[in-house]
């Protein structure tokens, strides 16, 4: 103790002096500030920061979207292969997507079903009711008009949205209202053209695709919804109203495994590939990308089964989907992520 109190004391600027980066304190801040901006682990075991994907990412996202959109594309070709009724097939299809996405749902939310499905809210349940009429027309339409004149009429979905998002109070640019008239062209082009689809036919695929603008003016609004949920509701929907009009008794095995790759791959596949995709990559990409859809499901069916478009429609597809890539360019809002039917 005398040895200690002999020490020379230390001068005011040396008790003042800061702590250098090697003192406990400071080592502890920068700590803290690293679990303050790293997100969480990611599947690879790297942390990474938020808003900040690697160049690996950023591709494993493009490919996981052109994956969801060729998994949607086989929507026209696996149901020209099917022979059972109208109601069977729409029926059916929805009881295996039902399936494959309650279960995704129950693996996602790691078994909290109820709380998932109560968190879409009454929002998500419009969503769900709009999704349900396109879902529904949309297979409907395939069997009363070719599959490139119902894509190409989908593909006005993202403009109709834009129209639709004014009666909201939606600001519409002028650039905006240039890709809706060319979009509107292309469209009279098709209807009114040679090969121009039925009436019928023709209108089922403007109703799948307004409804399905309807639902992406709401989720713009909603960004906190899960579609998972809400797509599982819709296809809820779609069952109930579909049941009476189904006839189980008309399906064989293949009609069954063309109805599961419909439930399950074209509706379950594509929304999950979608949702881990555009994680990685911005959103007008993953819109832009998504129209690999529209090229490809009448590829598909011209390729397996000679179903050719006429001039018209291709005509008039082409100045449909140079609208929507228009718009998706121009606009700086980030469209949500809402699956086609």
């Amino acid at each position: 103790m005398a040895a200690r109190r002999a020490s020379p004391p230390r001068s005011r600027s040396a008790q003042r002096r800061p702590r250098t980066r090697s003192g406990p304190r400071s080592r502890a801040r920068p700590a803290a500030c690293a679990r303050s901006r790293v997100r969480r682990t990611g599947p690879s075991g790297q942390t990474r920061l938020p808003r900040v994907t690697s160049v690996a990412d950023q591709r494993r996202g493009r490919i996981y979207v052109a994956l969801a959109a060729v998994a949607w594309s086989t929507a026209g070709l696996l149901q020209r292969e099917l022979t059972a009724s109208v109601g069977t097939q729409v029926a059916g299809r929805a009881v295996f997507a039902v399936a494959g996405l309650f279960t995704y749902v129950a693996i996602a939310e790691r078994g909290h079903v109820i709380r998932a499905f109560r968190a879409i809210g009454r929002g998500g349940i419009v969503v769900a009711v709009l999704m349900a009429i396109s879902s529904g027309s949309f297979i409907v339409a395939l069997n009363y008009a070719s599959v490139a004149n119902v894509l190409f009429m989908l593909a006005l979905g993202p403009v109709l949205a834009a129209a639709l998002g004014t009666l909201a109070g939606e600001p519409v640019s002028g650039r905006t209202w240039l890709a809706i008239g060319i979009a509107l062209g292309g469209l009279a082009l098709m209807v009114g053209g040679p090969g121009r689809p039925g009436a019928l036919g023709a209108s089922l695929a403007f109703v799948c695709a307004l409804s399905f603008a309807g639902a992406l003016v709401i989720t713009r609004h909603l960004r906190e919804l899960s579609m998972a949920p809400a797509t599982c509701l819709s296809q809820v929907i779609v069952l109930v109203v579909a049941t009476p009009f189904a006839h189980p008794s008309q399906l064989d095995g293949k009609d069954v495994a063309l109805l599961a790759g419909l439930g399950i791959g074209q509706i379950g596949a594509g929304l999950i590939l979608v949702t881990i995709g555009a994680r990685l990559i911005p959103a007008a990409e993953v819109a832009l990308i998504t129209l690999l859809e529209i090229v490809l499901g009448p590829l598909w069916v011209w390729i397996a089964r000679g179903e050719k478009p006429s001039a018209a429609t291709l005509a008039g597809g082409a100045i449909v989907l140079g609208a929507v890539i228009f718009q998706a360019v121009s606009s700086p809002r980030l469209e949500p992520i809402t699956p086609p039917p």
